[in-house]
């Protein structure tokens, strides 16, 4: 029976991307948290993006007393494509600017994660912009793609 949970677990951490019900996708990091966002950026701001905000949640929770793994949440985007989809759902503004965030497992693996653009889509019933919608997808995994190389 353990032999068969280990067997489970190796499998799972073996998948180089998945992607939940809840929309997010998260792929494996070669990398620290930190190089992973400052990777992240670079390529972010190569494309013309904009940066919104890093946020350290550990150190945060340092300052507090507190301790985590280590996990940045980077904060990006651009308006000219990002306030259509706030024009068709204003509620949509919520989830944008979009997010990724590096993160450190219990046993030391970095991670990437962030919402898909269908997701959004999804959550906030955003009609009339399917090709922006899938135009942001291939960006955010291009841009992902990129950074994690």
């Amino acid at each position: 029976m353990r032999g068969m949970l280990a067997a489970m677990i190796v499998m799972m951490l073996s998948v180089p991307v998945w992607a939940g019900d809840n929309g997010i996708i998260t792929k494996p990091s070669k990398y620290s948290v930190a190089d992973t966002i400052g990777r992240l950026e670079k390529v972010v701001r190569a494309k013309g993006f904009t940066i919104f905000a890093m946020i350290d949640h550990a150190a945060a929770a340092k300052r507090d007393g507190l301790t985590m793994p280590p996990a940045q949440l980077l904060i990006f985007g651009n308006p000219k494509g990002g306030t259509p989809l706030m024009l068709a759902a204003p509620t949509s503004a919520i989830d944008l600017p979009l997010k990724a965030l590096a993160w450190q497992d219990a046993a030391g693996k970095v991670w990437l994660s962030y919402n898909t653009a269908e997701y959004l889509k999804e959550r906030h019933d955003i009609g009339g912009k399917d090709e922006a919608i899938k135009h942001l997808d291939g960006a955010l995994d291009a841009m992902t793609a990129k950074a994690l190389e």
